[in-house]
């Protein structure tokens, strides 16, 4: 479920971690494939994070019932809450989903609720008129039940600048992973006895993820005995690392990953390149990365062969 751009990004950003650590050490690959699972595991925590929210605001309207009938003196109001929500079926769903229950589990996403920010929302929520709608249709129904949770997630939660703020301060994934995840909520919503949160990442993708790690660390000399009589009048070390680490990538895929089309990887990572390196980078990777593919083409040598790394 986790795209392959996602795993690009990660891969980039666990070598990039790596090369610039203060003490300079050699890169092995096992800190960065240390540094890599942490990229995965956060981005199940977020997703995890942003389900949980989701149902912490149906769930709330039980607490609202609560509070309201536990005052001193309720009136007929605070005595006849309707919770219905809290009874939603795809909430129940969700929540007997024995996936759920092993990553709730495992995660423990509670300790990540903001309590007050949930109640502001609910508060929000009981004031519009799907909410209303929704709890004056005494029946239940698949799609209703569903849209309702879709409502809080695309209209509540998502544009709430607070709640935004709220997971960007948890979690640093959340600009590079927040399409992604709003992509598999939303597939979540609709399938959720699809999902099985210990396998985001397939194996097929892991071993994508994993191998590209470390085929650049391992064919490091082989990437720049490619990448050096390209780069004319620039000083390999001058050369910003991100670039130089996103052309070693492409040159792996060029020569390792037999699955992956040439074209596909370089404007992959001419995309990585405009969107975290400098505004240059694109046209400049973009520029090595074509000449070292034409060249492999023209020489016959593009035959790749599956990286398989040394044990």
């Amino acid at each position: 479920m986790i795209s392959r751009r996602n795993i690009r990004v990660k891969v980039m950003q666990a070598l990039y971690a790596s090369e610039t650590m203060e003490d300079n050490q050699p890169v092995n690959s096992i800190q960065p494939r240390k540094l890599l699972q942490k990229h995965f595991d956060l981005s199940k925590q977020l997703l995890v994070h942003i389900i949980n929210s989701i149902c912490e605001v149906a769930r709330y309207v039980e607490e609202d019932a609560r509070n309201r009938a536990s005052k001193h003196l309720p009136s007929a109001e605070d005595l006849s809450v309707n919770t219905k929500l809290a009874g939603n079926e795809l909430l129940w769903i969700i929540n007997e989903l024995p996936s759920w229950q092993a990553v709730v589990k495992e995660e423990k996403p509670a300790h990540w609720v903001n309590h007050d920010l949930i109640k502001k929302i609910y508060l929000q929520l009981v004031t519009t008129d799907i909410y209303q709608t929704y709890i004056a249709t005494p029946s239940r129904d698949k799609k209703s039940e569903k849209a309702i949770l879709d409502y809080i997630f695309s209209e509540l939660l998502l544009p709430n600048e607070d709640f935004i703020n709220h997971v960007e301060e948890l979690f640093t994934n959340w600009q590079d992973d927040g399409e992604m995840i709003v992509l598999l909520v939303n597939n979540f919503l609709s399938k959720p006895h699809t999902y099985n949160f210990s396998d985001l990442l397939s194996e097929e993708k892991s071993k994508f993820a994993f191998n590209l790690l470390k085929a650049v660390i391992e064919k490091n000399e082989v990437c720049m005995e490619y990448i050096k009589p390209k780069l004319k009048n620039w000083d390999s070390e001058r050369i910003a690392v991100l670039d130089m680490i996103l052309m070693k990538m492409g040159v792996c895929e060029f020569l390792f990953f037999e699955t992956i089309p040439p074209k596909v990887t370089i404007n992959e990572y001419i995309d990585l390149a405009k969107e975290y390196s400098t505004p240059q980078s694109g046209q400049f990777i973009n520029g090595i990365l074509d000449n070292i593919h034409k060249d492999l083409v023209r020489d016959n040598n593009l035959h790749k062969i599956s990286f398989k790394p040394n044990k």
